[in-house]
Parts: C-alpha cells; sequence; structure tokens
C-alpha cells in the first residue's frame, strides 16, 4: 500500500520531528544512567553502552528506510514508539492513520 502525496507530506516533515524527539530521549536516558550515585562508572559505562546498541537498532527499524514505499512501516513504529502527538497523527489522512493505527 502506498501513501498518499498529501500524508507523504506530512510525514517527510513529521520524520524530522520525530527522530528528534527519538534522540532527545535516548540523551535523557543516557543523562540519568550517568547521574546514578549508586553504581560504579564501570557499570554506568555498561548501562549505557547496552542502551545505546538497544537504541541504535531501534533508531535504524525507524528512521533508516525513508522511502515512500515505506513510509506507512515508519509510521506506524513511530505510533508504537509514542513519537508523535495526537494533533501531529491527525494530520494524516483517516486511511493513513486506520492504516497505521496500534492497538492498545
Amino acid at each position: 500500500m502506498r501513501i498518499p502525496e498529501s500524508d507523504w507530506k506530512v510525514f517527510r516533515k513529521l520524520h524530522r520531528v520525530a527522530l528528534e524527539r527519538f534522540c532527545q530521549r535516548v540523551l535523557d536516558e543516557s543523562t540519568a544512567i550517568c547521574a546514578k550515585n549508586d553504581a560504579t562508572a564501570h557499570e554506568r559505562y555498561l548501562e549505557l553502552y547496552a542502551l545505546v546498541q538497544e537504541r541504535n537498532r531501534r533508531i535504524a527499524d525507524v528512521f533508516d528506510e525513508f522511502r515512500r514505499s515505506t513510509a506507512l512501516t515508519s509510521i506506524r513504529l513511530m505510533r508504537v514508539h509514542d513519537l508523535l502527538t495526537a494533533d501531529e497523527i491527525a494530520e494524516f489522512s483517516e486511511e493513513t492513520q486506520r492504516t497505521t493505527q496500534v492497538p492498545r
């Protein structure tokens, strides 16, 4: 299923927004790990390293396929990871909203 042209334009704009939001979350998580007082530097390093590896895989899944043919999958993954607000989702057509809906 291809994304309609109007939704592709919205997706191109929101892709950058969602990527920035995702990266900020990772930075916030990293800061929390680094600030732990009850762990050694080595323990914090190992936790941070594991976090970055896992988030790197996730960021690739969500953002690396920036093509029109994969846009609906990317939007759905953005929704799975709560990277789009309700107002941002409402910018898409009803069809795209329905197609990318995530069961809660």
